[in-house]
């Protein structure tokens, strides 16, 4: 059981009497010019006004290169407030990952938000490799032995101390699809299983599908589980570019779009009417019970914030007449509770899935092959196991690895890891399906079920995965458990002889 970290945020944000307010910043590129020179006098004037409980740090958003956000983080920790600083998968691997988080409890930053992160963008001489070494349940699961005092590096070394993060995570709840949506909340049961702390959902403007959300966690079983929901305030070019699916994960809807088209035509573009929506977003949101909001947007002064909260305040009282003006999410779209014709909200009442399975020639073959071949009392699992074992310990352990990658490679598209996972995926392989080699849960980033790194031309494996799971009745098994990081060191040997052997990610103590 982790001890139970604090901070003044987070202690704010477990206060059922508070509605606790936070701000994202985005580091530029570079430390010394005018966008870190704002970026304080925001925090400046937020803290004399003393609504914010504290920032978010963003950690190379949209996979683009900017300062390091602990830099700008201990700035702004000495004025007076509070830092919640991204800690993204994409450019780190595990060591370098748990070095960061010494440096991070060493300066004073203990509040996370772990992310998966977006694929990186091209830099120094074209485009950076991307890491995702661990996906964000596996770095959830990193930190939390941290904040144990455990040890895991070679020959069990512990901490020093143990550390006490306080580890946020990201939902996105606004997905047209049901094996998106879906994905998406059974990704989040294993980052709560991982010891998340909180929840941020990703941007939309939708009173249901916000509401969603909060009805999802408390039928789950985690509505004490403190949610902020993300009130986003977009320029024209930025509102522009998610329409047309440029930023990860971000949606605007057509009716949306056209509204916001319309407003720009106003002699100051639009920009009162944006912050006006942010405001009855921020309304609603304390209405319907959320613990909190997340305000973004770039190029936002500490006038426009404060404009934003003084109308959400005078707006909080009549909450749910504001609901009409926050709907947009197309009803055709996947749904997980029945509207409430009354209100313009949800009834409590779940939807069944009814998603069509999917691709279930190619998953009850490859199920078939594992239970007969690797499961104990299968037919060929004893002959099998000998026959693997004997070979990998002759001169001719070298064929073994070639007959099976070639094998795997035409039925799978092997990449020869040594720690097979296609068991735990409904027979995909996210070494050479996924963009981000996740073995947990997809990121946020896929758009009408397309991946976020190859759209039109590659399906999210998630997608893929719970549809054949849907054919199997077996979707539950994408919501439990936590899959182990890839071990590098069983790279290009027999993934079979490393499962027979015990080595790989099914062995009971991975340390």
């Amino acid at each position: 059981m982790d001890p139970k970290p604090s901070s003044s945020f987070f202690r704010a944000l477990r206060d059922p009497a508070a509605f606790t307010l936070t701000m994202e910043l985005v580091p530029g590129r570079g430390g010394r010019g005018d966008s870190h020179l704002r970026a304080l006098e925001v925090v400046r004037r937020a803290v004399a006004d003393g609504r914010l409980a504290a920032v978010s740090i963003t950690e190379n958003a949209g996979g683009h290169v900017a300062l390091s956000p602990e830099v700008l983080g201990v700035e702004i920790r000495e004025l007076g407030l509070e830092v919640i600083v991204h800690l993204s998968c994409k450019d780190k691997n595990r060591n370098q990952m748990e070095s960061q988080l010494f440096a991070w409890d060493r300066l004073g930053i203990r509040d996370l938000l772990v992310i998966t992160g977006d694929y990186p963008q091209p830099g120094y001489r074209g485009l950076a490799k991307p890491v995702f070494d661990l996906d964000s349940v596996q770095a959830l699961e990193l930190i939390g032995r941290l904040n144990r005092g455990e040890g895991f590096a070679a020959g069990g070394v512990r901490p020093e101390q143990a550390t006490a993060f306080v580890r946020g995570v990201a939902l996105s709840p606004f997905k047209h699809s049901e094996p998106e949506l879906l994905m998406q909340y059974y990704k989040l049961h294993r980052k709560l299983a991982a010891g998340a702390d909180f929840i941020i959902t990703q941007v939309g403007y939708d009173a249901r599908k916000f509401q969603e959300v909060l009805f999802y966690l408390r039928h789950h079983g985690f509505g004490q589980v403190p949610v902020l929901g993300n009130v986003f305030i977009p320029s024209l070019r930025v509102a522009e570019l998610m329409y047309r699916g440029v930023i990860p994960g971000c949606v605007i809807t057509d009716e949306l779009y056209s509204q916001i088209r319309r407003e720009a035509a106003s002699p100051d573009k639009g920009k009162q009417a944006r912050l006006t929506r942010a405001a009855t977003l921020l309304a609603v949101l304390k209405g319907l019970g959320y613990a909190g909001a997340h305000i973004g947007g770039p190029g936002l002064s500490y006038d426009d914030i404060a404009s934003v909260l003084d109308q959400a305040e005078a707006m909080a009282p009549d909450w749910q007449a504001l609901v009409p003006r926050l709907n947009f999410w197309p009803e055709d779209s996947c749904h997980l509770f029945r509207r409430d014709p009354r209100t313009g909200l949800n009834l409590e009442e779940m939807v069944p899935p009814r998603e069509p399975a999917g691709e279930m020639l190619r998953y009850r073959l490859a199920h078939l092959a594992h239970q007969e071949g690797f499961i104990p009392g299968g037919l060929f699992y004893r002959p099998f196991k000998r026959a693997c074992l004997a070979l990998d310990d002759s001169r001719l352990g070298w064929g073994l690895v070639q007959i099976e990658y070639l094998l795997k490679f035409i039925a799978f598209g092997c990449q020869n890891c040594g720690d097979c996972t296609l068991a735990e995926l409904a027979y995909l392989c996210p070494q050479s399906a996924c963009a981000k080699y996740l073995l947990n849960g997809p990121c946020g980033g896929s758009r009408d079920g397309w991946c976020e790194v190859y759209p039109g031309r590659r399906r999210c494996i998630y997608v893929r995965a719970y549809r054949r799971l849907m054919g199997a009745g077996k979707t539950a098994a994408l919501k439990e458990g936590l899959v182990p990081p890839r071990d590098w060191s069983l790279n290009n040997s027999s993934s079979w002889a490393n499962y027979f052997r015990g080595l790989d990610h099914n062995r009971s103590d991975p340390e």
